[in-house]
């Protein structure tokens, strides 16, 4: 059965994050150095991270995957002595080697802690995800791997990321899961069929990564066929000729509403994420000082319930067009399943 509805107005108010407070919106690092494109020098890459703690970001957020290790090193560079003073975060079980590398076995966990601790450069990570499900390995397994880091001292709490609720309830059976990092956004809904209803449950935050749509809701990809090669984005099927020109239209109408409402698209989509309920915290990644400031801006927009329903009536699993991962990438997620196929995919 469902629960009600947990949709909050107070988007402003710090959130509980394993058991801290930290501010709503937080930084996802990925961006740095990894996945899409326009990845920055190191140099650069430490000054965006040291850009954010100057203004006010508490929450980052990092991966063993991201530059294979290396987006670490930069995060840890660039927080220095400042490290005590925000909330860190990275994952593993995910290194996007030979067959996905996907790899939950508990001595891997073991010593990929170890060695995001060593490239961190501190004696703690606050929390520490299950990047992916290893469809080899019970769930069981690796919780209870990470949760004896959680009992030798090196991390502070454990989560999982891109899994259902089922996973989330066998691995909190476990150990206390402190949160999931899904993807969620106005046009990724996933956690809606059963996972925020888990959350609530266990207690575990919903750690919203691409809250943004992977740069989509930013109005900032009006031509995928321009993106760089590489950019992951070329193998989303959403990008895809034969879908992005109708996702495109989506955007006029949203925009009429954030202009309504004196905010842009992306702090907007932002909002929206933040308005799902007070555990729902979001990590949009960017390399730019200015988007920065525009993310965090969202903190500051007020929406109803009235404007959420406007919203929720021009992006949602209805209205998007093309499934949000292709088939084999689609294989290795343990998300609940789509309810039904997009009428436009």
């Amino acid at each position: 059965m469902s629960l009600a509805p947990a949709l909050t107005t107070d988007l402003s108010s710090q959130r509980t994050l394993a058991g801290r407070t930290v501010q709503p919106v937080g930084l996802g690092c990925m961006n740095l150095n990894h996945g899409y494109s326009g990845f920055l020098a190191d140099e650069d890459a430490v000054t965006m991270v040291r850009t954010a703690l100057d203004a006010g970001v508490d929450h980052f957020d990092t991966a063993t995957l991201y530059g294979a290790g290396h987006n670490e090193e930069v995060v840890g560079r660039a927080l220095g002595a400042q490290r005590q003073d925000v909330f860190l975060a990275s994952k593993g079980g995910l290194t996007g080697g030979r067959d996905g590398g996907i790899d939950g076995r508990p001595e891997t966990l073991r010593r990929q802690v170890e060695d995001s601790l060593r490239r961190l450069g501190t004696e703690f990570i606050d929390l520490y995800y299950l990047h992916r499900l290893d469809p080899d390995v019970p769930v069981e397994e690796s919780a209870g791997a990470l949760a004896e880091m959680v009992q030798a001292g090196k991390i502070g709490a454990y989560g999982l990321s891109e899994v259902s609720a089922a996973t989330l309830e066998r691995a909190h059976a476990v150990h206390p899961v402190a949160a999931v990092q899904n993807e969620y956004s106005l046009w990724t809904r996933n956690p809606e069929w059963g996972l925020l209803d888990a959350c609530r449950r266990t207690g575990a935050a919903l750690v919203a990564f691409s809250p943004v749509g992977r740069g989509f809701l930013t109005g900032a990809v009006q031509d995928p066929v321009a993106l760089p090669q590489g950019d992951m984005r070329h193998r989303m099927p959403r990008f895809s000729a034969e879908h992005f020109p109708a996702n495109l239209a989506l955007l006029d109408p949203f925009r009429a509403e954030a202009e309504r409402l004196g905010t842009t698209i992306a702090a907007l989509s932002i909002a929206w994420v933040l308005a799902q309920g007070p555990s729902v915290l979001a990590i949009p990644g960017t390399t730019s000082a200015a988007h920065l400031a525009e993310d965090r801006s969202a903190e500051q927009v007020v929406l109803t319930a009235e404007d959420v329903v406007r919203i929720d009536e021009i992006i949602n699993h209805d209205t998007v067009h093309g499934h949000r991962y292709a088939v084999q990438q689609q294989a290795s997620i343990d998300t609940e399943d789509e309810p039904a196929t997009p009428p436009n995919a």
